[in-house]
């Protein structure tokens, strides 16, 4: 589980990134690597949104954790 939470998290990370790039200099790295919506770049798209979908979980693992100690 640890594997797939550190995976999924680079790749929202990446994801991020991306948008943070999209907003500050209007440039879509994703588009420019895989082509403008190509069914790559639409699955690069698809596995990130799918991540963060994942990594909503980490809140309630995290709290979990913090009353343990």
């Amino acid at each position: 589980m640890k594997g797939l939470d550190y995976t999924l998290l680079t790749v929202a990370i990446i994801g991020a990134i991306n948008w943070g790039l999209i907003g500050i200099f209007r440039f879509d790295l994703v588009a420019t690597l895989f082509g403008s919506m190509s069914w790559l770049s639409r699955l690069v798209y698809i596995l990130v949104g799918l991540a963060g979908l994942y990594l909503i979980s980490l809140y309630g693992r995290v709290r979990q954790n913090s009353s343990e100690s």
